[in-house]
């Protein structure tokens, strides 16, 4: 028997160097002031910003699912990085914090530099977007526990905020108006239903038109999550907030009962926002009733923000600003926590 080797077990050393080299000018396109060395140490170091009397580090970490699986079947993986920072970013978004630095960890069955570099590269646009520091990650390449040419990702977000301006939702009140912020589309929530229709049902190619968008169902399926950190950002310099929530796995029913105090009810008019054709396309190939597509899919919004009476017009204004497509959903009611939506 020859000497064993790493590479011989089916990990390749050399790969994740070639890897690495490329991923550190991605990574330095990110960077922020706070940001102390660059990529390679053992640990990242990022200092908090100045302008925090008592600042309060806000983290999340979350992946992107199965919409991965539509990365593997188009061989297209330079959007999927952007999903794995909204999910963690727009989280932070909802309680006020300052999108700070990020970290993400990709699992592969076999290590190639050029695949890699197209993940880290959306992931790095992300962090633009979020204008957040990409300042490290892991990458392991792990031959017996995944399929070939598939992977997985993870990612790590960490936010800043004022202790005394933290929005946990305590301050709503029956007569604060709900404001929706519209979506690229599914973001990263829904694919094992979605990709059932599609595939399974509808039995459509990833080239093939899905009907009703004018795209084809690759370009659909891969529209990359929102990040909503800029608009946000803006929004709390110019308005008093309330409450807001990230619209994720359990949809719009699901999400904003989390942020609403005991006592309060969130009265969402149906006819105050147009569902985009995608979920109108899955509904009905999949015979999905309304109740179940909104808690699975977040059904054309997003974010939600919520904001007292007095407060509505100027807080619309600042989302419109800064480029949201905003919908006045509905108010805040007394009764029972949850959503109440109205036809």
């Amino acid at each position: 028997m020859d000497p064993l080797t790493y590479r011989a077990a089916g990990v390749d050393i050399d790969a994740g160097d070639e890897a690495v080299r490329r991923i550190v000018p991605l990574a330095r396109t990110t960077s922020r002031p706070e940001v102390l060395g660059g990529i390679g140490a053992f640990a990242a170091f990022v200092k908090i910003p100045p302008k925090f009397r008592e600042p309060v580090l806000v983290s999340s970490t979350d992946g992107v699912g199965s919409k991965l699986k539509i990365a593997f079947l188009a061989d297209r993986h330079d959007t999927v990085g952007i999903d794995l920072v909204a999910m963690g970013v727009n989280d932070l978004l909802v309680h006020g914090a300052e999108p700070l630095y990020f970290l993400d960890y990709i699992g592969c069955a076999h290590l190639d530099p050029a695949r890699i570099e197209s993940i880290v590269a959306g992931i790095a646009n992300g962090c633009r977007q979020a204008r957040c520091a990409l300042v490290g990650g892991e990458t392991a390449e792990l031959p017996d526990l995944y399929a070939p040419g598939e992977y997985d990702l993870a990612g790590f977000a960490v936010g800043v905020a004022e202790r005394a301006k933290i929005i946990d939702g305590s301050r709503v009140v029956p007569g604060d108006i709900v404001l929706g912020l519209a979506s690229s589309g599914l973001h990263s929530n829904g694919y094992s239903p979605a990709r059932r229709i599609v595939f399974d049902v509808m039995k459509l190619a990833l080239d093939a038109e899905l009907p009703g968008t004018g795209r084809a169902v690759v370009d659909e399926l891969l529209e990359p999550t929102r990040i909503y950190a800029a608009s946000v950002q803006a929004l709390l310099q110019a308005s008093d907030v309330h409450a807001m929530a990230h619209v994720t796995g359990g949809g719009l029913t699901g999400n904003l009962p989390r942020v609403l105090p005991e006592g309060t009810r969130a009265r969402i008019e149906r006819r105050a926002f147009k569902v985009p054709p995608v979920f109108v396309t899955l509904a009905r190939a999949g015979r999905v009733d309304e109740a179940e597509m909104f808690r699975t899919f977040n059904m054309g919004i997003g974010y939600v923000v919520v904001v007292p009476a007095g407060a509505a017009d100027v807080a619309r204004a600042a989302l419109e600003t800064a480029g949201e497509r905003v919908y006045v959903l509905g108010e805040i009611v007394a009764g029972e926590r949850g959503v109440e939506l109205r036809p």
